[in-house]
């Protein structure tokens, strides 16, 4: 037991798969597809995934000497306390509650119960309305969404044990089959053709669009200074397949050995999962030819770039074993996503918690249960994450706030700076490697990218901000409450 009433029962084995199992959900497995039509390149989309999964490495390498300071439930939120104050600490867990964390959960909930429609499609279906008011209706796959979230909310409410074992069941499973499939790939699926196609010309970069009201595909090549905005832009996807690294600290409190194993927990699940996505990319580009046409009547003449609703994985595995092939796809993907979830799910709650310790959140999501877990910050973010399944409006609210994501992970970064001035005598059982190079590079490419942001895709970041700025009157609504 910890002072605060945790439990300290999380290994750095369940670390590991809790650091892995929360990155891995549904992206890797669809959003290879917008950065194909982003780059129309096969160097270009390899180098976004390696670029992406050197940031998320080097980020985890500066995070990682908070981490070993601060190793406290609530995590990020403890970090940018400490070196921002609570203000921006609220606006970090404020956002994250908003749409962060619940809105993955909600978008991870209902990729799950979509692939689960694969294998039942009489059931579970987005065309089977089990309730309708008006136009509002609810289908059998937001329910199953729904329900997923309730059963992993319930099961982690029972104990931290129940989190890190069904993460490390689904963690496991996922990263195994994962590299079965990559080591079939490169084994078995390799289409001589398609290899030539993909790198004859790896470097000629160009941008793919379709016409909606035409259908009409209109190519445009990219060059010179174009070139950074454009794979600033393609690297969105990659890097939200990417995120959720740092969830693990935010269950501080219920690790052994914290100050080591957090750090280690971050370093080999970032890495692990760095070399699963760049493998897989690889294998995309061995079965499938990177361009294609939207009209095309198979897999291989879709391409990546216009694989059915952008499901590459599935059309990979479809070229090479056949249809039988993307059941086994689709039981990967469940297995994946309900993994991920739990994750989420299971890390999310310790930052409510650790803001309502602080008197900015409400004061029930401050206690413990029984199980040593915040239960009802458990209740809370269920039910909120089911609103939003129900809402369908989570993809466009994790669109929003990508910009916000990187945004308070620069500050977090920074915070390893400014605490090294404010706190020079604290206890660092970790000092961030490469310091001050690494930590300064990490916010160099992650602010670039949100320049980019800023200027080309302001519907990617301008709504973020105004997510993040409705959390200043709640914050001082809070703050008033305290004083009272």
């Amino acid at each position: 037991m910890t002072e605060s009433g945790f439990k300290r029962e999380i290994k750095l084995f369940d670390a590991i798969m809790i650091v892995a199992g929360t990155m891995i959900g549904s992206g890797i497995f669809i959003v290879s597809s917008d950065i194909a039509r982003n780059v129309g390149s096969s160097g270009y989309l390899l180098l976004i995934w390696v670029v992406t999964g050197f940031i998320t490495i080097a980020g985890a390498l500066s995070y990682g000497e908070l981490a070993g300071m601060f190793p406290k439930a609530g995590g990020q939120y403890v970090y940018l306390r400490e070196a921002w104050g609570k203000p921006v600490a609220f606006l970090y867990a404020w956002t994250l509650f908003l749409v962060i964390q619940t809105g993955t959960i909600a978008a991870v909930g209902v990729a799950f119960a979509k692939y689960t429609g694969v294998l039942l499609p009489t059931i579970i279906s987005e065309k089977i309305i089990l309730f309708q008011i008006g136009n509002f209706g609810i289908n059998s796959v937001q329910v199953l969404a729904i329900l997923s979230i309730i059963l992993l909310t319930y099961l982690n409410s029972k104990g931290v044990k129940n989190g890190k074992m069904i993460q490390n069941i689904f963690g496991s499973t996922k990263i195994i089959a994962l590299f079965g499939l990559i080591i079939f790939g490169l084994l078995f699926g390799i289409n001589a053709d398609v290899v030539s196609m993909n790198f004859a010309d790896m470097w000629s970069l160009s941008s793919t669009h379709i016409d909606k009201a035409t259908g009409a595909v209109s190519i445009e090549s990219i060059i010179g200074y174009a070139i950074i905005p454009a794979v600033g832009i393609a690297m969105v996807g990659s890097l939200f397949s990417s995120d959720a690294w740092n969830n693990i600290g935010f269950s501080g409190d219920e690790i052994q050995n914290p100050k080591r194993n957090l750090v280690l927990s971050m370093v080999i699940g970032t890495s692990v999962v760095t070399l699963i996505y760049l493998l897989l990319n690889v294998v995309y580009l061995m079965v499938l030819p990177l361009k294609g046409d939207p009209n095309g009547a198979d897999v291989i003449s879709r391409g990546i770039q216009f694989a059915s609703n952008d499901r590459v994985a599935t059309a990979a595995a479809e070229a090479m074993g056949g249809a039988k092939a993307t059941i086994a796809i689709a039981v990967l993907i469940m297995i994946s996503t309900f993994g991920c979830n739990n994750g989420c799910i299971l890390s999310g709650a310790r930052v409510y918690y650790a803001t309502a310790n602080d008197g900015l959140f409400f004061k029930s999501m401050s206690k413990l249960n029984a199980n040593g877990v915040p239960g009802v910050a458990l209740i809370f973010q269920c039910v909120w994450a089911s609103i939003l399944c129900v809402s369908g409006t989570y993809g466009n609210l994790l669109d929003y706030v990508v910009f916000a994501v990187l945004l308070f992970y620069i500050l977090t970064i920074i915070g390893i700076f400014k605490l090294r001035k404010k706190m020079p005598d604290a206890e660092r059982p970790y000092k961030a490697i490469g310091y001050p190079i690494i930590p300064a590079i990490y916010i160099a490419l992650a602010s670039i990218v949100c320049i980019i942001l800023l200027i080309y895709k302001p519907e990617y970041s301008w709504p973020g901000f105004i997510i993040v700025g409705l959390g200043i009157p709640v914050y001082f609504l809070f703050q008033k409450k305290i004083k009272a």
